[in-house]
């Protein structure tokens, strides 16, 4: 098994601490004057609030079932039959679009008949869906009055992209005004594509593919052919697009050579850098950060190049009046770049300089994650050691001084483990709250749960449990997009929803939280959960104050966890989960880590599907269950196969459900290997000793998915949780 989303954790960071410096360096010497406050005080701080709100409308029994196409024909025929109401029109328009797609065009009319009069907001894709309903009943007349019809109504709405794309495969003066009217509607792009097909030569089209259609899955050889044949026609905004479609597919290294070439901004000159930097091209990434130094010497991209340049510089003497410079200039970088210093003092010989440097950012930069990151360390030496009590007290400190940082929920764990084992129960029982109240989403407020005693399940006991899982709920409102755009993705037409969003959603380098979020919203949609749940997550990297406090707005509503932790395949999962007497949410957890729900994806060593089953296992658990034709592709097949194989490392490991995932991420063997080494009396501090990075964070990701799912669709967890977590009693509703 291979798993592709790995947590990044940062362990060997700076590095620094009393205990690699060498003799006669004593420890940080900070913690004389600490007093930790209580922990009342801890959960007195008010959380930041913004003005982004998921409006949904809780009466609509139509968008209650927008989302449960199955059987839902009778419940609408019934509300469209009903008196008038934006209800009977949603009804109206679903039983339309359901037996159109049922190729059952003749039926679909009727309910079509005058819609447009009663649902105006949705006008011109009702004259689409009465065009496609002629079409399936063969009369090709009426459709293309039809989408004429729509074309003089409603011109310039997105979806008359539509009808020039039907009109236009007649009459290709159609097409040309989709290229020219919606240049970014994903017609436009087939439009190119099929005239790409008849005569490859005209580099406009591939430019209109490498603007609008990063989405294609051909995107890389256009890309390429413009570089490599069109190179000297391509002006300076060519070139931007190119590089931006390069860098959002992860090919960093051609990504850094395009932003050479596009307009000098300074986030195109960083881009340029980096690029160069991430493919390995150290002379030109240096050339260039210092291009940006200076073009524009007072950028923020300017501080990020600053320490990028000392990081690739040959000798470390050469990288300190860099990080002097970003210390001096650019206070927001100011920590970052001591930390680098200290490194290069260390790596000078220079010890108690490189001390002084990390008692720099402690105590002149005590709030940034840089000192988080210094802290955290120190506790992590104290713990090699065996020095239980200074590294409770840097937890406590990081904790205290650090809330949001990625560190904050792991120590504030520790400090109830440590509590426990030095006999202070009570302190314990707070610190564990403390992270229920604080942390409600993060594997450690499951790790907290347990230890608490809550009908959570541990790592022995969480296979065999069998939570109740509610309803999914209906939709919220996307934050962004039309009012179109915004009810088609209320109702679940999602590819509709989908393509008018990309012909709106034209801020992409730079996206607002609230384009971000209905991006992530779109994506999932259709499909695109990868880059979905990537758009969502990555919110929580924002650094201005504002976006920061519209993001904590966003973590309080159930909209957006929901989002974050769809229930994709429930059927299938809860059937197999049912037949092998294993838990559907662990199952659920391991999917999502392992996929993001992509049925058909596949890793670089051929592990494949939704729970990425390698070939060869997938062969062999074939064999056991008894199975000759299946296909890993298929999400019935591959839940079948990987969910036995997650039940027969459940087996070899007499159902330790830690040694289970572990397993099912690194393979048996090293799992029996750690065990023999490492022994097993404290399920944690084993954890913290699996020697392969991505299979600790594999371990904690499956469970702390688990924790949320079990929060947010298993009604008596979310209710308990609500009595410690504002934020999570916020999510009204989260557990009917």
């Amino acid at each position: 098994m291979v798993n592709q989303y790995k947590k990044q954790v940062w362990l060997a960071g700076i590095g620094l601490t009393a205990l690699t410096l060498g003799a006669g360096v004593s420890s940080l010497n900070l913690l004389s004057d600490f007093q930790m406050p209580s922990m009342k005080e801890w959960l007195a701080a008010a959380p930041a609030t913004a003005d982004l709100s998921l409006a949904q409308d809780p009466n609509s029994q139509v968008l209650a079932l927008a989302t449960q196409p199955a059987n839902r024909a009778a419940k609408l025929e019934a509300i469209a039959k009903g008196m008038p109401s934006i209800d009977r029109n949603r009804a109206r328009y679903l039983l339309a679009t359901d037996l159109i797609q049922q190729d059952r065009g003749g039926k679909a009319l009727p309910w079509l008949e005058g819609l447009e009069k009663d649902y105006p907001v949705l006008a011109a894709h009702i004259l689409a869906k009465r065009a496609q309903a002629y079409t399936a009943t063969g009369n090709p007349a009426k459709a293309a009055e039809t989408w004429k019809a729509l074309l003089q109504k409603h011109p310039k709405d997105i979806a008359a992209a539509e009808a020039l794309y039907a009109l236009g495969k007649t009459n290709p003066q159609y097409w040309d005004q989709v290229l020219t009217q919606f240049p970014s509607h994903p017609r436009a792009v087939d439009v190119a594509s099929a005239r790409l097909e008849k005569k490859p030569d005209q580099p406009q089209l591939l430019l209109q593919i490498a603007r609008h259609g990063i989405y294609t899955p051909g995107i890389l050889g256009v890309l390429n052919r413009l570089k490599e044949e069109y190179a000297s026609k391509l002006t300076p905004e060519d070139w931007e697009a190119i590089a931006f479609a390069f860098w959002e597919k992860g090919y960093y290294g051609s990504a850094g050579a395009a932003y050479g070439k596009a307009p000098n901004t300074p986030l195109n000159m960083y881009r340029t850098g980096r690029g160069a930097q991430l493919g390995e091209r150290t002379k030109d990434a240096i050339v260039a950060y210092q291009e940006l130094l200076q073009a524009y010497p007072t950028t923020k991209e300017a501080g990020q190049a600053l320490i990028k340049i000392a990081e690739l510089v040959d000798k470390p003497e050469a990288a300190v009046p860099f990080l002097d410079q970003a210390i001096n200039q650019f206070p927001d970088r100011a920590a970052e770049a001591l930390a680098v210093k200290a490194e290069v003092l260390l790596a000078l010989k220079s010890p108690e300089s490189a001390l002084q440097a990390q008692q720099s950012v402690i105590t002149q930069h005590s709030k940034s994650e840089t000192a988080a990151k210094l802290r955290w360390k120190q506790v992590e030496e104290h713990v090699k050691q065996g020095n239980i009590k200074p590294a409770w007290e840097w937890a406590r400190q990081l904790a205290q001084e650090n809330p949001d940082s990625e560190y904050a929920p792991e120590a504030s764990f520790w400090i109830g483990k440590w509590a426990a084992q030095l006999g202070q129960k009570k302190e314990s029982q707070q610190a564990f709250e403390y992270v229920l109240s604080n942390y409600p989403d993060s594997y450690y407020a499951w790790r907290s749960a347990s230890m608490l005693g809550w009908n959570v399940g541990d790592f022995t006991t969480v296979r065999a449990q069998s939570p109740q899982i509610a309803e999914s709920f209906r939709r919220s409102t996307p934050l962004a997009g039309s009012i179109a755009t915004q009810e088609l993705y209320l109702l679940g037409q999602d590819l509709d929803a989908w393509t008018r969003w990309q012909a709106e959603f034209v801020n992409r380098v730079q996206p607002t939280v609230a384009e971000q979020f209905t991006d992530g919203l779109m994506r999932m949609g259709v499909g695109d959960n990868l880059d979905g749940i990537f758009m969502l997550s990555n919110l929580s990297s924002r650094e201005p104050a504002a976006e920061k406090a519209q993001y904590k707005t966003l973590r309080q509503q159930v909209g957006y966890w929901e989002a974050l932790y769809p229930f994709p395949y429930e059927g299938l999962i809860k059937q197999s989960a049912k037949e092998l007497q294993i838990n559907p949410m662990l199952v659920t957890a391991l999917i999502r880590q392992e996929s993001r729900f992509q049925p058909k994806i596949e890793s670089s060593v051929g592990a494949t599907g939704l729970m990425q089953v390698m070939p060869e296992t997938a062969d062999w658990v074939a064999k056991q269950i008894k199975v000759k034709d299946y296909s890993l592709g298929n999400p019935s097949d591959n839940i079948k196969i990987g969910t036995w194989y997650l039940d027969y490392t459940h087996r070899e490991y007499s159902n330790n459900s830690l040694f289970a995932v572990a397993s099912y991420n690194a393979g048996p063997g090293s799992v029996a290997d750690w065990i023999s080494r490492f022994g097993f009396s404290d399920p944690d501090r084993f954890i913290e000793q699996i020697p392969f990075p991505e299979t600790k964070g594999y371990v904690e990701s499956v469970f702390g998915n688990y924790w949320n799912y079990l929060r947010l669709y298993n009604p008596e967890v979310s209710k308990k949780l609500a009595e410690y977590s504002s934020e999570h009693s916020a999510l009204s509703g989260a557990a009917p």
